[in-house]
């Protein structure tokens, strides 16, 4: 119980150390940039306290790793010289004087909480891990981390290539893999989500305490943060509307004939 209260304690003290550069900056973008880092900071807290670590448990402290770390760069640039995300500011303008207060709260605190509850069946595998595990269902996890990091890598690749070409400026990106979802990038981290689940399992059966992670991540995707914020943009546009007829909204599928 200690392992996991030092390791809340440091998350604590990381989300607070990105309020006080949001206050600085004024955007509260830094919140989405130290999203993904998050996740590192209180596994390797975690990993740090523990006497032993094993070859899987360091094979998942690297799963997350590459998605954290990927997830930062590619958000960090992404906002480079921006101003702050729509989403932010329209909260700015709503909270009003109590903006900074309730950002502390329903930014920062609250996505240090996601950011826990999802971790869990990491922390778990690091603390109750040995060497004897289940190879099989630990290489399965890993396999379904690999197809989600490709529909997520991939699918934000394509999307940041189309945005940046000036002829698709108004345009909605329908190919590649956003012809068969209109959100791989978010299937792809559902399922990575779904692959660590499942290999923090094969290192401890006590991990299945966490499969409260893949869950929340994907309701969190489908019905609060992630699908219904950004669809609702685009709602009225005609080519939107009939893009959305034809795609998949989550798992890929092949689109529909009209």
């Amino acid at each position: 119980m200690s392992i996991v209260l030092i390791s809340l304690f440091v998350l604590f003290c990381y989300m607070s150390m990105l309020f006080v550069l949001a206050q600085r900056a004024k955007n509260n973008g830094v919140a989405d940039i130290g999203y993904g880092i998050g996740f590192l900071v209180i596994s390797y807290a975690t990993a740090l306290q523990v006497p032993k670590l094993f070859l899987f448990q360091y094979l998942l402290l690297g799963l997350v790793t590459v998605w954290g770390v990927r997830l930062a760069v590619r958000i960090f640039l992404k906002n480079k010289g921006k101003n702050e995300d729509f989403r932010y500011n329209a909260w700015r303008q709503e909270w009003g004087k109590a903006f900074v207060v309730r950002s502390f709260f329903q930014i920062y605190m609250l996505q240090g909480s996601i950011i826990a509850l999802i971790a869990s069946p990491i922390i778990l595998a690091l603390i109750f891990g040995t060497r004897e595990n289940l190879a099989i269902l630990f290489f399965g996890g890993v396999f379904l981390w690999c197809v989600g990091f490709f529909f997520e890598a991939v699918g934000d690749y394509q999307l940041d290539t189309f945005i940046h070409n000036p002829i698709n400026k108004g345009k909605i990106m329908m190919s590649g893999l956003w012809s068969y979802t209109r959100h791989p990038n978010y299937f792809g981290e559902s399922m990575m989500w779904c692959g660590i689940t499942l290999a923090s399992i094969a290192i401890t059966p006590i991990a299945i305490l966490g499969t409260i992670s893949p869950l929340l991540i994907t309701f969190l995707l489908l019905k609060v943060s992630g699908v219904p914020m950004l669809e609702k943009r685009w709602e009225g546009n005609t080519q939107w509307e009939e893009y959305k007829k034809r795609t998949s909204v989550f798992i890929p599928l092949p689109q529909k004939k009209l």
